[in-house]
């Protein structure tokens, strides 16, 4: 990664924190940690600009993103505990059928072929 690249990732986790406290400091939507789930969602965000998208981080990067929203829609009331967890592990099953059904790229630590050559 350049120099440039992470310094632009590092401004916009910078950004992404800054409204995040924000947020929290004004009120806005009361009673949301906004840190954690900005957080959340910022990284999932990072790991898919950051290294492209690849199986790896296309199950990485959505479940992060998708951990983000549904932890909005618990701390609003709007989805409960016990309904969250189960409905995040399927998505996670969910992503991790997908990225082997969809055509992306194996990231160079789990290629087969690389680690039966190192032997």
């Amino acid at each position: 990664m350049s120099a440039t690249r992470s310094t632009i990732m590092l401004a916009m986790l910078v950004i992404a924190l800054g409204i995040a406290w924000l947020l929290n400091t004004l009120g806005v939507i009361p009673g949301v940690n906004w840190l954690w789930t900005g957080g959340l969602g910022v990284i999932g965000i990072l790991v898919l600009l950051a290294n492209g998208v690849n199986k790896f981080t296309f199950v990485i990067g959505l479940f992060l993103l998708a951990s983000s929203v549904f932890s909005v829609l618990r701390q609003t009331g709007r989805l409960a505990e016990d309904i969250e967890m189960p409905v995040l592990f399927i998505i996670f099953g969910v992503l991790l059928l997908l990225s082997l059904l969809l055509p992306l790229a194996t990231p160079e630590f789990l290629r087969e072929e690389q680690r039966d050559e190192k032997k």
